[in-house]
């Protein structure tokens, strides 16, 4: 009789505790089915895959050595977590994953207490991971906190100023550098590894603090060659020089794919009594899957996916994505114009930036993930003559809001943002959801912000940016395809602060900003279709704002709505401002506004997203009716935000 298959491992370990159960020997087995499930898991739901595959090996080993949850693992950036959520109670929901009600794609304090904090923005792990350290410190536990740097987040200037200050927190800090792209170190061979094991020793830490010791009771000038000899010395052994510069104990490069490496150095680093401590570990982006290790981004983000075949689930043939209409209008105006130049901060097909450094790689630049350096070298540029396009995401351009007010609005140099992914953005979820950057834009003195209501619009708004000279510009545009209007052979410069009426009519007004101009359109058929004759203005810009268009809708209509793919602050927020200086208000305005919703709102798809923000069609008439109502009823007249 043949014996029934063993029960699989994954299927023992439901926490980190289980794992910490199975015996060192079981571990590479384990690995083998977490990777399994990995790719099983993400071919149902889509979502960041590559970078979850180089980890698993990483995940399994600091679950196997640290006492988490105790100890704090700390992801960054956090797409790397699918791995982490598998052993950390969430496998029976992994399928679930960047679903409506479902798992985050990214770690989130509110899903587990596994996820110590959230990243979704890089870069920020090691200045979290110091204030859990320091905490410890302070309180007298002995705990770890432990952050997982890599897929690029090594790039931005924050997580160097955490190391700065990082040496107060001794040996309760552990980070964990995961270089999965060889940027940093040639590939791992059987010394290093060797050598790593060994300066993560307690004896060889021992003996280190000892001649430090020693050093420094010799005269200066030897303490100072000696310290030197002992860095010059790792440093060529092992490339730590920078990092101990730092205040870090350099212990590198380790095979992150190799757990008879990884748990003896990580135990080491663990019983430390000496540090922080950095563990340099490389890594292969999308390991162990072949058509992500044959992919050019190791399916870095995918569609849903044939786990044999590794063929992506293709959406239906549709109109181009805002994002392809905006690299195309800016290649012509590259063309056109030998000023034209744009920057991107490690996003370059995000943004599609790609396809313009295929035309001219002499003028495009990524920066890496350092959204503030890029706002500031597009200051630099634009007063240097040049004409920057600094395209970001809208989350991401938050990240360098100083920049935006001290180098360029104040000094009001002439940089045009491009403003991918405004609005929100469905399975990304609140991170990343460009809710807030007409606010945070259209407060300031000096800039002009456009939303473009769909693709030929932004054909035009680029052209206008490119020949704009005078101030800062912005225009913003949403994730996803277009509307399939026909894109405009020769763009047409706009006038700065001038919409445009889409429909007339006389009883209720619609003040569209952005993308919502297709809702309005649909509201103000519904509204006609009840008799309501309805006017659809596109106001194009918030700021400047066109007055004159503004005060002929709000004194010439019985009813205005205006509408946004923004929080409260925005175009809603200046319009009503606007009203109450011109004392519209004092003459009985019926004016509502309809914005985002003051929540962070859950990943979801759009149209469901943009259906709870009441930011639909529906909403549109439902809000049209009730101040209608609102006035037969007697009730005095007045704005409501």
């Amino acid at each position: 009789m043949s014996e029934l298959p063993a029960t699989p491992l994954l299927d023992k370990v439901a926490f980190p505790a289980d794992l910490r159960a199975l015996a060192p020997s079981d571990l590479r087995q384990l690995a083998a089915e977490l990777r399994a499930e990995t790719i099983s898991a993400v071919s149902v739901t889509g979502g960041h895959l590559g970078a979850g595959l180089g980890v698993v090996e990483l995940t399994v080993a600091l679950h196997y050595v640290f006492n988490t949850p105790d100890d704090r693992l700390i992801w960054d950036v956090g797409h790397q977590c699918y791995p982490h959520k598998i052993l950390t109670g969430r496998r029976d929901r992994i399928r679930t994953l960047r679903q409506g009600g479902g798992l985050s794609g990214f770690t989130k304090r509110s899903e587990s207490e596994y996820d110590p904090f959230g990243a979704a923005h890089s870069s920020t792990s090691i200045s979290a991971a110091l204030g859990f350290a320091v905490a410890n410190k302070i309180s007298g536990s002995p705990d770890k906190a432990i952050a997982v740097i890599g897929d690029g987040a090594m790039s931005a200037g924050m997580a160097y100023e955490a190391m700065n200050n990082a040496e107060q927190a001794g040996n309760r800090l552990v980070v964990i550098l995961n270089d999965n792209d060889m940027s940093i170190a040639p590939p791992v061979g059987g010394l290093s590894a060797y050598l790593s094991r060994i300066v993560s020793s307690r004896e060889f830490l021992g003996l280190r603090e000892l001649a430090k010791r020693l050093a420094r009771k010799l005269p200066r000038p030897l303490h100072q060659a000696a310290r030197k000899t002992d860095e010059f010395a790792r440093g060529m052994a092992m490339g730590g020089t920078l990092f101990e510069e730092l205040g870090f104990y350099y212990v590198g490069p380790v095979d992150g794919h190799n757990l008879d490496q990884l748990i003896p150095v990580l135990e080491n680093v663990r019983d430390a009594e000496q540090g922080p401590i950095l563990v340099h570990v490389v890594t292969q982006k999308g390991k162990g899957y072949g058509p992500a290790e044959a992919a050019a981004d190791k399916y870095h983000g995918v569609q849903k996916f044939d786990v044999i075949t590794g063929t992506q689930a293709k959406a239906p043939p549709g109109p181009p994505s805002y994002t392809n209409v905006f690299a195309k209008a800016l290649i012509d105006e590259a063309t056109r114009d030998p000023k034209v130049c744009a920057i991107t901060a490690a996003m370059p097909s995000g943004t599609g930036l790609d396809k313009f450094a295929q035309t001219f790689p002499e003028r495009s630049f990524d920066v890496g993930i350092a959204e503030q350096h890029a706002v500031t070298f597009a200051a630099g540029l634009a007063a240097q003559g040049m004409r920057p396009f600094c395209a970001i995401y809208s989350t991401f351009l938050q990240r360098a809001y100083d920049q935006v007010v001290h180098d360029v609005a104040i000094q009001n140099l002439p940089v045009r943002f491009a403003i991918d992914r405004a609005g929100l953005v469905g399975a990304d979820g609140s991170t990343h959801a460009g809710a807030f950057d007409v606010t945070y834009l259209a407060s300031l003195p000096n800039m002009v912000v456009m939303a473009a209501a769909d693709e030929a619009e932004l054909v035009h708004m680029v052209h206008t940016c490119a020949l704009h000279d005078s101030s800062p510009i912005a225009v913003r545009y949403p994730r996803g395809n277009g509307t399939g209007i026909a894109l405009p052979e020769t763009p047409r410069q706009l006038e700065i602060g001038k919409g445009r009426t889409i429909r007339q009519g006389k009883k209720v007004a619609i003040l569209s900003l952005g993308t919502r101009l297709e809702e309005a359109l649909k509201a103000a058929d519904q509204l006609d279709a009840m008799g309501l004759s309805t006017t659809v203005a596109d106001l194009r810009f918030a700021k400047p704002l066109d007055e004159e268009l503004i005060r002929k809708l709000l004194t010439s209509h019985e009813v205005a709505v205006t509408i946004e793919e923004n929080s409260v602050g925005g175009l809603g927020a200046h319009v009503l401002t606007y009203a109450s200086d011109a004392g519209l208000i004092d003459a009985g305005l019926k004016l509502r506004t309809l914005r985002l919703p003051d929540i962070f709102q859950e990943h979801e798809k759009p149209e469901k997203q943009y259906d709870e923000a009441g930011l639909n069609a529906p909403n549109i008439v439902e809000t049209v009716l009730k101040a209608l109502r609102h006035n037969s009823a007697g009730v005095s007249h007045g704005a409501s935000a």
